[in-house]
């Protein structure tokens, strides 16, 4: 009797674990805009570095990052990088990191701003694109504003003034360059992984045709 009560509620499980009971964490997000990002597409990158560097590093580290590597995977020069990247005592070999203390940032936001080195891999690009576009004013917030992604979100809409005087097409412009850019980030080796395996594919599909062609002509002369 107990195995067949113990059988019973296994396929029970089983069931209702397929059906509609399942946890909604498994459905598609909704509102979330696609978006296409172009990694070779330096102009773009050197844009969003620019957008990073003078509306989002005053908060937000990149504490995996070094200037250096940035300025010559995005065709920086030094010069350009000191007068338009660094607005700091950092030199070029430091790593990307805030000057805003761990404290300060809990004081003033109820949680210090984040390390977005890794915030397209954890949140994925589109996500984070729409993030950026969705704040929407909301008086009882301490900051003055919300956002349609994330509710009760602590970050102040500090684009609110370029969204103002920008059309509406350059501030979408001006969002996918930074998205671009923080893709870049997490992984920047990425196009170089990408042109690789598209070398080391064609080496395999090349030794594949002439092991087959080998093949083909030692079973001939054993037949």
């Amino acid at each position: 009797m107990k195995t067949k009560l113990y059988i019973f509620s296994l396929i029970a499980i089983l069931f209702f674990s397929n059906s509609g009971f399942t946890s909604s964490s498994t459905e598609p997000e909704v509102g979330i805009e696609a978006i296409s990002i172009n990694l070779s597409d330096v102009k773009s990158l050197q844009r969003g570095a620019r957008n990073f560097f003078n509306y989002c590093a005053g908060c937000h580290s990149l504490q995996y990052m070094r200037y250096e590597q940035i300025a010559e995977d995005l065709n920086i020069s030094e010069e350009q990088l000191l007068d338009n990247l660094i607005f700091t005592d950092k030199t070029p070999q430091d790593l990307v990191t805030t000057n805003m203390l761990k404290e300060d940032g809990d004081r003033w936001f109820g949680k210090a701003p984040p390390d977005l080195t890794l915030v397209t891999r954890r949140k994925n690009p589109d996500y984070v694109y729409q993030f950026l576009k969705s704040f929407y004013i909301d008086n009882t917030s301490p900051t003055g504003v919300n956002n349609l992604t994330q509710d009760g979100t602590s970050m102040p809409h500090i684009l609110w003034l370029l969204e103002e005087q920008m059309t509406a097409e350059d501030y979408n412009r001006f969002i996918l360059d930074t998205v671009t850019f923080l893709e870049y980030v997490g992984e920047p080796i990425q196009q170089k992984r990408k042109s690789l395996g598209v070398w080391v594919i064609s080496f395999l599909v090349l030794l594949l045709v002439f092991s087959y062609a080998l093949y083909k002509d030692i079973w001939r002369e054993v037949k």
